[in-house]
């Protein structure tokens, strides 16, 4: 049977940037091994199989996959597939809409304030769906530094060191003392167990330095263990960088936006924005948002 699809670019406004997300619209009767085999076929960061919602309250239920696995949540996934279902369901629009989309994945309700403009072009924003946990890192930064092609003084700068929040997906976050270093990375898989610490890790690695006076944080992202090389943008990392961010920089009470940068070294730049909820010296909540364009429509003949 014929199943509708959709690409879409995400965390970016423009077409051929940011992360490229496939959405398939007509799920039923695809089992695990059916899905995981489309996302292999698409051979995105992730793809996305959307489901008829389970009870009354939900848009829709969705799984995730990359090319080897499927993930509890995932940040660019969300945002696309929000965009497009409430593109879907708005049809074409004169002036800008609000929506809300509520989406349910595998580590539980997301909710999804989307803000459509007439064209192409969407904005998304959920509430992440619970808060990063903070884990041992078990590598060697030595190692660590090696894996990614570096000297042992390239990783860290000011406080930041090494460390593992996960919120659904655990990333080890690595920082790196500048964007020259950043942009040399080059990975080394004979040191990647001993530097991280385990398989199938997500390694998430940021600097200060970044492109545009406006970002705070520019980022690269590696999980060639899930079949992901680099990621272009990576929003469940970003969730997961609230940790990071409280740990070594603090934040006062009220709401903060960090914006991300990712991408650049595989030229799709991406623009993540990270919101922060500080109550009390503690982080209570975080928000991701970003851009979406559809960039093509199609059909799977199976």
């Amino acid at each position: 049977m014929a199943r509708r699809y959709a690409i879409l670019d995400v965390f970016t406004n423009r077409a051929l940037a940011g992360n490229p997300l496939a959405v398939v619209l007509d799920c039923e009767g695809l089992d695990t091994d059916a899905m995981q085999a489309i996302a292999r076929e698409f051979n995105l960061s992730e793809t996305v199989f959307v489901l008829p919602p389970p009870r009354p309250g939900l848009t829709a239920k969705v799984r995730i996959f990359t090319p080897g696995v499927e993930l509890p949540f995932a940040g660019h996934p969300t945002v696309g597939t929000a965009v497009l279902l409430a593109a879907e369901r708005m049809g074409e629009i004169s002036r800008t809409t609000e929506a809300m989309v509520v989406l349910e994945e595998n580590i539980g309700i997301v909710r999804c304030g989307v803000v459509l403009s007439p064209g192409k072009v969407g904005r998304a924003m959920f509430d992440v769906p619970k808060l990063p946990e903070e884990h041992p890192f078990r590598g060697d930064v030595g190692l660590a530094a090696s894996a990614l092609g570096l000297n042992r003084q390239d990783i860290g700068f000011e406080n930041h060191v090494p460390t593992v929040f996960s919120v659904g997906n655990p990333f080890v976050f690595v920082p790196i003392r500048d964007r020259a270093s950043l942009d040399d990375i080059r990975l080394e898989p004979r040191h990647w167990l001993g530097g991280f610490g385990g398989e199938g890790v997500n390694v998430f690695t940021y600097t200060r330095e970044c492109v545009h006076q406006d970002g705070d944080f520019h980022a690269r992202m590696f999980a060639p263990d899930l079949g992901i090389g680099e990621d272009p943008a990576t929003g469940s990392a970003a969730a997961c960088f609230a940790g990071v961010l409280m740990r070594f920089d603090g934040a006062p009470d009220g709401e903060k936006t960090v914006v991300i940068e990712q991408g650049y070294a595989m030229g799709r730049p991406s623009r993540i924005e990270l919101e922060l909820v500080v109550e009390k010296g503690r982080l209570h909540g975080g928000r991701i948002s970003g851009e979406a364009v559809l960039v093509a429509r199609g059909e799977l003949l199976i």
